[in-house]
């Protein structure tokens, strides 16, 4: 609402009412409202004049919402009439662009009522109906799309990070907000076809009334068609990052449609004459953006729309009476003279002298105004010199952002290549997972093995025991055998027998018969040797009779012993056949393992070749992930080292603290390199280590050189040569230790010894660079703290009693500018009584069981900010005082109050921000110590606010008078004002510049301060080293902390460099 207005004329902005006067500024911004929608919105052909529109808008402003205008609007006979309706529409769309942001929800309500107009005129044949109609459904397009996404204002003007936020990392919510700008971009195009179908391009409508009535809502048509298409292109190359590039061939078809029809609408809006005057149209590229290509991106340029300032409408003032044809019907009769509708008209005809005196004042009063008019032209003139510049400003930052577009593309390729190398690393884990599975499959194949070559032992086991039964049915047999030997031998003995006992027999029976014959001669003779011969004879019988019934027996068993030795053949065959095929199936098994075996050993000699083909592929493709690292490591590191001869780089600066802690961190790499590289030594399958140990090496090896650049800008010339040089020897070395990772003979004889000697060379090179300023024993810190603080409160005690003496010897300065002063002195007593508190606790609650003077030596780095605060605290009270005292003796300036409350007031941030470091949180004496800073920063504003009044009161005591001045003198004076107003303002300039250079030595000096050289020049050769053992005299501003790069003031001529991390 401020910025609009400045851009309004004075005469345009609400007059507050005169003494006396009951009416209310409500009822009069009403009233003047009213009449600025009727005379905005009416049904003559003519465009919309800005005054009238302008007006309204302030009136959104005025009100935080559109409810006056939506009261007066409503009435308005919108269906009787299109060209009211056309006219409705463009203030409308202004209101919603440049009104109060409550005016989108106000619109929201009537969405029926617009959305009514639309369709009534959309049904009947009428050439402004038509474009009502068009115009309508814009105007709900445009609401229905700001209040679903509230981050876009009604103006579309957001930056990019702003759209950023608002599409979110969601690629379905950036899909949808494209299709929806796709959606509003076509609503715009639409319109502007239309008015530009309706035209007829044989004459110069653009300079008709008619023409421009249908011309001039295409202005802000233009506005939002500019940063429309800017979003779809952002974010069309988001989509196409993260979507594949035929699922958006839709979404490139629609927009490639939209580029050309924008294109050809700003070409034929460019060549109207009507718009050269009222606004700047930017010109689109010949082709649209390749979304196909990442680094098209950086290519792409913001068209950028500019609205000249215009020159303030000499019209008549708003509260004139209408002679033409009196009132319309429904506005009230507007009174010309206030001062006669407030006091009623004078007492007669006749003019007093007051009257008149009346009159020459608003003579006086009108002539001033033309030459404040005339002030106003020359302050626009001024303002569009300066638009200018902005947009020759806005025109270099596109620039940069084309840079740093193409460092992204590039950080994209090179996280392509990366992504590459992680794929190849994927297929080497790949290649290794096939490795394992072969593996498995070769130890399941001899785990087969081992199975058949048991079955094949127990084969042959089974085949030894069938040979072992053979042996024994052998045996058997031959047992058999040799018992039927003895069977047939005893037969043959029995036959033998049975034939010795035939022959017995038969010899007994020849005897017997010979006996016979004796006897059957001695029968006769010897009868009782008959019956003795019969006896003999009967024995003999029985025992023949057992011979037989044995020799039965005997071929019995002769029958049973040739059945067993029958069945033992018939076993032993059947044996013999088991054996004959057992041996057959164990020969068929044996052909069969070892065919197998052969198959196996085949597959596994296959397999053993496949795995060492991936071994050794693994191995280059290790080596060549290796490879890769090293080239890319060594061009960070070559782009490093060119950082040192690169002249942008000088502007680049770096402490010798981080200096230090790059180079630990730099050899810790070396260490970390070393042992990646004796691990790859021993497995040259596995590279990740070293890989990894190379990456952080390059980049921390590269910050280094890059850092010890930056901090030589700010050594002593021996000391930033030697440092410089030792970064290029480092840079070779680093170098030339990429160029053996990527040789494979030359790997294995790898030293970083050398480069270990290169970086320890910078580390004592910074750590000598380090600030000595400070550096006093550490046990006298302790000591020094107290000093330092008790020194700061007598200072302020003394300055808190000063100040009370002037004010009391001085009731001539302003009462209030003293009090503020000694509100000021106490509220910093206070603040030192506080932080004193605080500093003990953290002290006590930090140190343990060591003493105060241990935990100082400790903490020395926040010991000495915690005394370079005080230090600063003590100073600008003290130069408050003696500023107040060189006022009050009419010596100095009140600027120098405003100055030194500025000092407290950092000063005090300083020691706050010294004391917040070490305490708890939760304490509350940190709690004391803040309301303390905000008191004194109140304080601080208050002696600013009353000096600058102060400043006021003496200038208005100091009223030019221009009386006795005539025309010619006024015009010399006013040329030698504008020449006084250069002059101070190059003054001025010159004075910035200089402000800049101050504040730039003196960062340099508070980052460096200590060195040798600069002590040697600034301190005698008999004082110590030491600065803080010394201190300096209260009226000296002492060495403070430079300021964070967000409070510095470009205005100031410092622009911090920001150094960048490889």
């Amino acid at each position: 609402m401020t910025g609009l207005e400045l851009r309004v004329p004075s005469r345009c902005l609400p007059v507050p009412p005169a003494h006396g006067l009951g009416s209310s500024s409500q009822s009069t911004n009403g009233g003047g409202g009213a009449i600025s929608i009727s005379k905005a919105i009416n049904t003559q052909e003519a465009p919309v004049k800005e005054k009238h529109a302008r007006r309204i808008i302030l009136g959104t402003h005025h009100e935080k919402g559109a409810f006056t205008f939506w009261s007066y609007a409503i009435g308005l006979p919108l269906p009787s009439s299109s060209i009211l309706s056309w006219k409705f529409c463009h203030v409308l769309h202004k209101v919603l662009r440049d009104g109060h942001p409550n005016v989108l929800h106000d619109c929201q309500r009537y969405r029926s009522n617009i959305q009514e107009i639309g369709d009534l005129w959309g049904h009947l044949h009428d050439r402004y109906g038509q474009l009502v109609n068009v115009y309508t459904k814009l105007l709900l397009t445009k609401i229905s799309f700001h209040l679903k996404h509230p981050q876009f204002p009604a103006g579309l003007e957001v930056t990019d990070e702003v759209l950023e936020k608002a599409a979110g990392t969601d690629v379905n919510n950036i899909f949808q907000l494209t299709v929806e700008m796709f959606d509003y971009m076509d609503c715009e195009l639409k319109l502007s076809e239309s008015v530009f179908r309706q035209l007829n391009t044989a004459i110069a409508v653009s300079q008709m009334s008619s023409g421009q009535c249908r011309l001039a809502p295409l202005i802000q048509v233009i506005q939002d068609c500019s940063h429309l298409y800017h979003y779809t292109v952002k974010l069309l190359f988001k989509l196409h990052s993260c979507l594949p590039a035929d699922t958006l061939q839709g979404h490139r078809d629609r927009f490639h449609e939209q580029f050309h029809s924008l294109r050809n609408f700003f070409r034929r809006a460019s060549d109207m004459l009507y718009f050269k005057r009222l606004i700047q149209i930017p010109r689109l590229p010949e082709g649209p953006p390749n979304f196909l290509r990442a680094s098209a991106l950086a290519e792409h340029i913001k068209p950028v729309v500019v609205i000249p300032e215009e020159a303030p409408e000499d019209e008549e003032p708003e509260n004139l009476i209408e002679i033409s044809t009196g009132p319309p019907a429904g506005e009230p009769m507007v009174v010309a003279d206030l001062f006669d509708q407030t006091f009623g008209p004078p007492n007669g005809s006749v003019k007093d002298d007051r009257d008149l005196q009346i009159e020459s004042l608003k003579r006086e009063v009108e002539m001033l105004r033309s030459e404040l008019e005339k002030i106003k032209l020359e302050a626009q003139r001024y303002i569009s010199q300066l638009k200018s510049q902005v947009n020759a400003l806005e025109g270099e930052l596109e620039e940069q952002r084309k840079q740093k577009q193409k460092a992204l593309v590039d950080n994209e390729q090179l996280r392509h290549e990366l992504a590459q190398l992680r794929a190849a690393q994927l297929e080497g884990e790949r290649s290794q997972g096939l490795r394992e599975e072969a593996e498995r499959k070769a130890s399941a194949t001899e785990a087969r093995y081992n199975k058949l070559k048991e079955k094949h032992s127990e084969l042959v086991h089974v085949h030894a025991e069938l040979l072992r039964k053979n042996a024994d049915t052998a045996k058997q047999l031959t047992v058999t055998q040799q018992s039927q030997e003895e069977v047939a031998r005893v037969k043959e003995q029995l036959a033998f027998q049975v034939e010795q006992v035939k022959r017995e027999s038969e010899l007994k029976l020849e005897e017997q018969s010979d006996q016979l014959e004796k006897l059957k001669r001695e029968l006769e003779a010897k009868a009782g040797e008959l019956a003795h011969v019969q006896e003999a004879l009967s024995h003999t019988q029985q025992s023949e009779l057992e011979l037989s019934s044995r020799l039965d027996t005997l071929s019995v068993e002769k029958d049973a012993l040739s059945g067993a030795v029958r069945q033992r053949e018939a076993d032993l065959l059947a044996a013999q056949t088991l054996v004959r095929e057992t041996e057959a199936a164990l020969n068929r098994e044996q052909q069969r393992s070892s065919r197998e075996q052969g198959e196996l050993q085949g597959r596994l000699a296959e397999k053993e070749s496949q795995e060492q083909g991936l071994r050794q592929r693994l191995l280059d493709e290790q080596f060549a992930v290796l490879q890769g690292a090293a080239a890319e490591a060594a061009g960070i590191l070559q782009d490093a080292v060119s950082k040192l001869d690169d002249p942008l780089h000088l502007r680049c600066t770096s402490s010798p603290d981080y200096l230090v802690s790059r180079a630990q961190e730099a050899l810790d790499a070396v260490s970390a390199l070393e042992e990646g590289h004796a691990q790859y030594l021993t497995s040259l399958a596995d590279a990740s280590t070293l890989v990894a140990a190379l990456t952080r090496f390059s980049h921390l090896a590269a910050d280094t050189i890059v850092n010890g650049g930056a901090t030589s800008h700010l050594a002593p010339t021996d000391p930033a040569d030697r440092l410089i040089d030792t970064c290029r020897e480092c840079g070779a070395r680093a170098l030339e230790l990429m160029g053996q990772l990527q040789d494979r003979q030359a790997l294995r004889h790898m030293q970083a010894s050398l480069l270990r000697t290169s970086l320890q060379g910078i580390l004592q090179l910074g750590q000598e660079l380090k600030p000595k300023s400070l550096d006093v024993r550490q046990e006298e810190l302790g000591a020094m703290v107290d000093k330092e603080m008790a020194t700061t409160s007598a200072a302020i005690e003394d300055a808190v009693r000063r100040i009370e003496v002037t004010a009391a010897k001085s009731p001539l300065l302003s009462p209030r500018i003293l009090n503020s002063c000694t509100d000021l002195m106490k509220a910093i007593r206070l603040l030192v009584m506080t932080s004193t508190s605080l500093q003990k606790e953290i002290v006590e609650s930090g140190r343990g069981a060591a003493t105060q003077q241990e935990f100082y030596a400790k903490n020395s780095r926040w010991t000495e900010g915690l005394i370079s605060a005080s230090k600063a605290v003590g100073w600008g009270a003290t130069q408050l005082v003696e500023a107040a005292d060189k006022v009050v003796l009419h010596m100095g300036k009140y600027e120098e109050l405003i100055v030194c409350s500025h000092e407290i007031a950092a000063s005090t941030a300083q020691l706050v921000a010294a004391s917040k470091v070490k305490a708890d949180k939760h304490s509350p004496h940190l709690s004391r110590l803040q309301e303390c800073s905000r008191t004194v920063n109140e304080r601080a504003a208050n002696v600013v606010a009353s000096t600058k009044s102060g400043q006021e009161q003496i200038e208005d005591r100091d009223t030019m008078d221009f009386s006795g001045l005539s025309l010619i003198k006024l015009k010399k004076q006013e040329m030698e004002t504008q020449v006084r107003v250069l002059e101070l303002e190059k003054t001025l300039e010159a004075e910035r510049m200089r402000l800049g250079e101050l504040r730039k030595q003196h960062y340099a000096l508070a980052g460096t301060s200590g060195s040798p050289g600069e002590e040697e020049a600034s301190q005698p050769s008999a004082a110590p080293r030491s600065v803080i053992t010394k201190k300096p005299p209260l009226a000296q501003k002492p060495s403070v902390a430079p300021r964070q790069d967000h409070q510095l003031d470009k205005k100031d001529g410092i622009y911090p460099a920001q150094l960048v991390n490889y």
